[in-house]
């Protein structure tokens, strides 16, 4: 099962062909850019909409994703200092985890830790592990476009000054221990949400 997210509202993926109190579509009878837009606006009247999107084949689901609309492919980190802190970037008014683009020919583990060292002025990053694979939705240019993002787990002995890439929105960069990473976490977004684990936010 995947979630893909449109700002905090998520629809599922699955190879199950119905799911309780959702409205399950198959994905080749998806119209991506209508049933985003219907959430848009449930959100703005305070509803929440609930799609599901079936096919039975877990590879065909995500082929068929990725053809509904442009797709753009994206490495971030969850990066730790020595002390088991974690590093934040404050953007758009939001607590998030340094993402970017990945660029022609990159290597999805090279985009990551170069975004991390772009976005946050942190260098001596090693990969430690791949975390997971996350979708959301955004708009550009008046289209809508699909993010993939991997991330990874890196850890770093960086003690240095944090720098925030302002050309790119970000306003702050913070190390957090677990109770300010629990706090930032609750102005956050769902996908950011979903690399922690649910002990780590109780």
């Amino acid at each position: 099962m995947y979630k893909v997210f449109v700002n905090n509202t998520p629809i599922i993926l699955s190879t199950k062909k119905v799911i309780k109190d959702y409205e399950t579509i198959h994905i080749k009878e998806v119209e991506f850019p209508k049933i985003i837009r219907d959430i848009l606006q449930k959100e703005d009247e305070g509803e929440e909409a609930k799609y599901h999107f079936y096919h039975k084949s877990e590879n065909k689901l995500i082929e068929h994703l990725y053809a509904k609309l442009p797709v753009v492919i994206a490495g971030g980190g969850k990066a730790y200092n020595a002390e088991d802190e974690i590093l934040f970037i404050y953007r758009n008014g939001k607590w998030d985890l340094p993402k970017g683009k990945i660029e022609k020919n990159e290597h999805i583990e090279t985009a990551a830790v170069r975004e991390v060292e772009e976005e946050t002025g942190v260098t001596g990053l090693e990969i430690t592990k791949f975390l997971y694979k996350t979708f959301h939705v955004f708009r550009r240019n008046g289209e809508f476009r699909l993010k993939v993002t991997y991330w990874f787990e890196m850890k770093t002995e960086f003690n240095g000054v944090l720098v925030p890439q302002k050309e790119e929105g970000i306003t702050k960069v913070k190390w957090k221990n677990r109770k300010k990473a629990k706090k930032a976490l609750t102005n956050s977004y769902a996908n950011i949400k979903k690399l922690f684990s649910h002990d780590y936010l109780s």
